[in-house]
């Protein structure tokens, strides 16, 4: 039996991976995904650490390395998930996967590996643009620990975005989402310093995932404000989890 293992869960590995590089494939192609997902943060970026930041601080382009990377992932864990869920659902491709010979939960793995495969893009694009063009500075740890945080960090936004694609239309989506995204990077301290805003929306930062992405990826690069990685990590787990449940329960009733 031992020997006959490897043999059965090969086509089954198979599977997975020919399903995660479709969907890799799918969302490339798809220009109103991936140009902004993986344009917008490098521009951003470019503005605010190179264009405007006249006096060459290193410490400015190491926070905002951090910060529009983190910027960057959440749009693709939210946009990744969120548009397309909602467009599948309508038009019963969900369903219909539902029936195909294809291995459980292919489908969500797969676009959890699209997610991470984005995030990874965008965080080597950042890195690459800061290094050359802001001058940044990093150990290989540092850059490394950045790309893992970039990577895990697309999580909880997929989660989020998965829920958001169970309740609402494919044509409502998009503006759902920017009308979610938008805020939360802004009040999460991503666009500029929580010590610029007033005292009480910084205080309620804690209450949005991409604040605990932001702490954790300014903790890499020595400018988060000292809280412990565990609490951060707690944090995203949960948002994980409790919105993969919600959305699960959605995808459940709808069947």
């Amino acid at each position: 039996m031992g020997a006959m293992l490897p043999a059965v869960e090969r086509p089954a590995l198979r599977s997975y991976l020919l399903e995660a590089k479709c969907e890799f494939l799918r969302m490339l192609r798809d220009p109103a995904f991936c140009i902004p997902v993986t344009c917008f943060p490098l521009m951003f970026y470019l503005l605010f650490a190179v264009v405007l930041n006249k006096q060459h601080s290193a410490a400015t382009a190491q926070y905002l390395l951090a910060t529009y990377g983190a910027f960057g992932v959440a749009g693709a864990g939210l946009f990744g998930f969120g548009v397309t869920i909602a467009l599948d659902r309508e038009r019963g491709f969900l369903r219909l996967k539902q029936v195909l010979p294809t291995p459980p939960g292919a489908l969500l793995l797969a676009r959890m590996a699209m997610a991470m495969l984005f995030a990874a893009a965008i965080s080597l694009l950042m890195a690459l643009l800061a290094a050359t063009v802001a001058g940044v500075v990093l150990s290989p740890l540092q850059w490394l620990a950045l790309l893992v945080v970039n990577m895990g960090g697309v999580l909880p936004f997929a989660a989020v975005g998965l829920y958001v694609g169970t309740r609402v239309s494919g044509s409502a989506a998009p503006a759902l989402l920017n009308g979610l995204y938008l805020p939360m990077s802004f009040l999460s301290g991503l666009w500029l310093p929580l010590s610029m805003l007033p005292p009480l929306l910084a205080k309620l930062a804690v209450v949005w995932p991409a604040y605990h992405l932001g702490q954790l990826a300014l903790k890499v690069v020595g400018h988060d404000q000292g809280q412990p990685a565990w609490l951060h990590l707690l944090a995203l787990a949960g948002f994980t989890a409790v919105f993969f449940a919600l959305a699960q329960r959605r995808l459940g009733a709808a069947e």
